[in-house]
């Protein structure tokens, strides 16, 4: 590596560690969707008194929870009636702050979904939810105190397994993914989704730009952030009909686009050094996840991991190293350039959240509701399993130093003491 290319490096670095620091946990799996936090207090085999509290919520629902300042924001929805929650506690206690409810039509989802598996994005201004039954498709703005600001009707929502996609926060945008079905032998009588990519000023509701997509499957994958080499910004989407591609964030455009995927892809994007990694699957097996190099003209296949790959999880990274987190119960670290298999393990469970890293340590919940920590090295040594009480298919979410943990009908503040 040249001296330049190196300096540029340690920059990078040292931008993100701090962001990791100074940001709150703003979307899905936290800044631009890495699931990384700075390391904290939180134990690895937590007893009773390392909770700080455990509160009940309204309904069920895989939503993650986002944090600003002392409050802690996410959604729950009541399962027979739909009628959709969206809850703001306080981060010390756990109490209620407030709570909206949004009437919203049952519809069908996937047995292991819910009518919230949206996680909420924040920014100082407003939380942003989203969530659709089959004919109205609802993204809304409130303000931090719950009042409504602004709310768009983006129209009939059209999958096999419900809604469970997130908006994202870039610079002035919200920004929101909503790639459906386009397979007519699964349509059953139902017009193919309107898929697109669409950015709204995130102030005022204004449309700012959208951007026509296929539909082939549902993807419910939450975009995030890459720079390229020539030091701009590209917003990067996956989706079974373009692989993972990546958008102009000012209008929309399509740069480029490599079909990396032949399967549905839940997870989200990745960033892991130079490469963008994204995976595609389906409950029946068939799992990839795959690294592309977007620099150097053009963008290509790194690698592609086929064996214990990925299908809901999203990995992580920590430093030239990626971990995948196999929704059956086995972790793999890999050679972040490569894509070379360093380590795995087998921990038993089943998986629908995604693992993040905290220092040198990787936390996920699953689906039984254990929490299970592993070493972030070749090692894979497991250091706790946790009971939560509950089966649970969220994310950890990180901010203060403290973990907020869900389950399917209650939340848990972890550590920071």
């Amino acid at each position: 590596m040249s001296t330049s290319r190196l300096m540029l490096a340690v920059v990078l670095t040292s931008v993100v560690a701090s962001s990791v620091v100074a940001q709150e946990w703003t979307r899905f799996r936290g800044p631009n969707g890495a699931g990384i936090a700075a390391d904290a207090n939180i134990p690895s085999a937590p007893t009773a008194d390392d909770f700080n509290w455990k509160v009940k919520l309204p309904g069920i629902g895989h939503s993650s929870p986002t944090i600003w300042g002392n409050r802690v924001f996410l959604m729950s929805a009541d399962p027979d009636t739909g009628l959709r929650y969206v809850q703001c506690l306080d981060a010390q206690t756990g109490e209620t702050v407030w709570q909206k409810e949004f009437a919203a039509a049952p519809s069908h989802v996937h047995n292991k979904s819910s009518y919230a598996s949206c996680s909420p994005a924040i920014d100082d201004v407003h939380v942003y939810v989203a969530w659709a039954d089959d004919q109205h498709t609802e993204l809304v703005a409130l303000n931090h105190d719950g009042e409504p600001s602004w709310r768009v009707d983006l129209g009939p929502w059209v999958s096999q397994h419900g809604f469970g996609t997130s908006p994202m926060i870039y610079e002035d945008k919200v920004i929101i993914s909503l790639m459906q079905l386009g397979d007519e032998r699964k349509l059953r009588d139902r017009p193919i989704g309107n898929s697109r990519l669409i950015a709204f000023d995130r102030k005022t509701g204004e449309r700012l730009w959208e951007t026509k997509r296929d539909s082939d499957v549902a993807a419910y994958s939450v975009p995030c952030v890459y720079q390229m080499k020539d030091g701009k910004n590209v917003l990067i989407a996956n989706s079974s009909a373009h692989g993972i591609a990546a958008h102009d964030p000012a209008t929309g455009e399509q740069l480029w686009a490599e079909k990396v995927f032949n399967m549905r892809s839940v997870s989200s994007p990745v960033v892991a050094g130079e490469l963008i990694l994204g995976s595609s699957g389906s409950g029946g097996g068939g799992n990839t996840v795959s690294a592309v190099d977007p620099n150097g003209g053009q963008p290509k296949l790194a690698w592609r991991l086929s064996r214990q790959a990925s299908y809901v999880p999203t990995p992580v990274t920590f430093g030239d190293q990626v971990f995948v987190w196999y929704d059956k119960g086995i972790v793999s670290c890999l050679d972040a350039k490569t894509g070379k298999v360093l380590g795995q393990k087998r921990i038993g469970g089943n998986y629908y959240g995604s693992p993040i890293r905290i220092g040198n340590r990787l936390f996920c919940i699953s689906e039984e509701g254990v929490l299970m920590v592993v070493s972030a090295d070749t090692s894979l040594e497991v250091l706790g399993e946790t009971n939560l009480g509950e089966g649970s298919e969220s994310t950890p979410s990180v901010s203060d130093g403290v973990m907020y943990l869900r389950t399917y009908s209650h939340l848990l503040s972890l550590g920071g003491k």
